[in-house]
């Protein structure tokens, strides 16, 4: 309902995060000659560096497969079972976003599912990355790292948060309050 100028947005974006960071814009179209379109207008208007987010579905795969053909970097998205992980690779996806919460939301093992991808991306020398997305806290994101994901999304609030636990500002304060007993209120730099 044209809130926001879509491309304008992403190009601002672009700017602060500059190109040494990935910028991952989700096709949304259903269809592979869709989704090729959306990439093409992505790339024209925004950049050409854009990553382009494909669902993996039988039409996003046959799209994954025209758009590297093509020269697009491609995050195959949307996935919930090793199935889909291991056809986007072979399909030549640069990334894999793989639902944490919501496979254990549907009662679907996803640290069976990221160890699994790993491993057959090690096996098989596949250039691919796990990230593991879609997360309810820090635990799940800890887990998805050591079943195999080479990086996660998470909100702002989610990281701070993880700062912000009592028992970290506790042991600050007791360093200040060693520090205090045999300095005083010098800092290091009064030294």
């Amino acid at each position: 309902n044209g809130k926001m100028n879509f491309f304008e947005h992403f190009r601002e974006l672009r700017e602060i995060i500059g190109f040494e960071r990935t910028l991952h814009i989700q096709a949304t179209a259903s269809d592979a000659a869709g989704i090729l379109a959306e990439a093409e207008c992505i790339h024209k208007r925004i950049d050409p560096e854009v990553i382009i987010k494909v669902p993996v579905t039988v039409e996003g795969l046959k799209a994954i497969k025209i758009l590297k053909k093509n020269g697009f970097s491609v995050t195959a998205t949307v996935i919930y079972t090793k199935i889909q992980a291991l056809t986007a690779m072979e399909a030549g996806a640069d990334y894999l976003a793989i639902y944490y919460n919501r496979m254990e939301n549907m009662d679907i093992d996803p640290l069976n599912a990221i160890s699994s991808v790993s491993k057959m991306i090690e096996r098989y020398q596949y250039n691919t990355k796990i990230i593991g997305a879609s997360f309810r806290n820090i635990r799940q994101i800890n887990d998805a790292f050591d079943a195999g994901a080479h990086m996660v999304t998470m909100t702002p609030e989610m990281l701070y948060d993880s700062f912000n636990m009592p028992v970290i500002q506790e042991a600050v304060d007791v360093f200040y309050a060693d520090w205090k007993t045999m300095f005083g209120d010098r800092k290091i730099t009064d030294l």
